[in-house]
């Protein structure tokens, strides 16, 4: 199994992150969360000396605002550059975990402990870390590895259902651009009895394969945004609302809507494009969308995007993904359109 050297797989999160800090004896150790990690997921663990600062759960909350009340309780509590920042929580807490570590003090340490499974297949996997800004998603941001994750399945039962089938999405994404076989295996499960440790180990040994090819996304690792062109920007629509959309609902809709630009490739056939709508509609509800002028501005500002045009990752079949693939305001428009037709 391809997995970085600093993943550790654990039914104890407890006592594996208690011999991670003796590994790393820091001078001091802070404890990022949130309200629903601190009262679900926080009496889990026993780190009693570490400052516990926590921050609003959701993506309107992943900006420099938050990492500065972060960076001001790192500061009070006298952490120095050979302190330890553990990021108990979803894709929001480890992304601007990560960051705020990174950028402490020209850098410190930082473990993620993921807590969603969206974050274990996915956010937590790579160095990706980074804040939105001014309402672009990691617009702001660098790569840097953390000493250490710890993935732990027993976390998973914290979770509502939503929150399992949002990280779905990731788990579906990494078996259409990548692996065949796993899709069929995907495709053909009820969701009620899943298998979550396999499961997990699969789609972490492709995102893992992928990203140590091309660590800091110069070019294959692109493949890893299928779907994420639309449904970046259809997340950041749904935020400004009052029903705001999990990342993994957006990136649902946003790998339909993709698809179906595959077919006006002429890569992906009318079989395969129904045999994921099946499985996504399946899974996930597909809200009514706005019109394109209103997506549009935040899909121009995809870090995939040269000069002026718009770069999407599509699949070419299933199992098959390519990356820097021009896309017109035609092949959008359509995509539209067969999306109304079919919600």
């Amino acid at each position: 199994m391809v997995t970085p050297e600093y993943l550790h797989f654990s039914n104890s999160p407890d006592q594996t992150i208690r011999k991670i800090i003796d590994s790393l004896s820091p001078d001091k150790v802070a404890m990022l969360v949130d309200e629903n990690t601190k009262e679900y997921c926080l009496p889990l663990l026993s780190t009693s000396e570490a400052l516990v600062v926590e921050i609003k759960s959701g993506e309107q909350n992943k900006n420099l605002t938050t990492c500065e009340t972060i960076w001001e309780q790192m500061t009070q509590f006298g952490m120095s550059r050979k302190s330890l920042l553990i990021n108990l929580g979803g894709g929001v807490i480890g992304d601007m975990g990560g960051f705020a570590a990174s950028i402490f003090k020209r850098g410190i340490r930082f473990v993620n402990m993921p807590t969603t499974l969206l974050s274990m297949v996915d956010a937590s996997i790579g160095g990706k870390l980074g804040i939105d800004f001014n309402g672009l998603k990691n617009h702001i941001g660098l790569f840097a590895n953390p000493e250490a994750v710890i993935v732990s399945p027993d976390f998973l039962k914290t979770l509502p259902k939503r929150q399992l089938h949002s990280g779905f999405a990731e788990v579906l994404k990494h078996a259409l651009i990548s692996d065949a076989d796993y899709w069929n295996d995907l495709r053909h499960l009820t969701f009620e009895n899943v298998g979550w440790n396999e499961l997990i180990k699969t789609s972490i040994t492709i995102k893992s394969r992928v990203v140590s090819e091309d660590p800091h996304e110069n070019g294959s690792r692109k493949i890893l945004n299928f779907g994420h062109s639309f449904g970046h920007a259809i997340e950041t629509h749904f935020l400004a609302g009052s029903e705001p959309l999990l990342h993994g609902e957006a990136i649902a809709i946003g790998m339909l809507l993709e698809a179906h630009i595959s077919v006006q490739k002429e890569w992906l056939d009318e079989r395969q494009l129904d045999e994921i709508q099946t499985v996504l509609k399946q899974n996930f509800l597909f809200p009514e969308l706005p019109a394109l002028e209103y997506l549009l501005p935040w899909m121009k500002q995809d870090k995939k995007n040269q000069r002026d045009a718009l770069n999407f990752s599509l699949i070419k079949e299933i199992g098959e993904c390519a990356y820097d693939v021009e896309v017109s305001s035609l092949n959008l428009t359509e995509a539209l359109e067969y999306y109304t037709k079919i919600r």
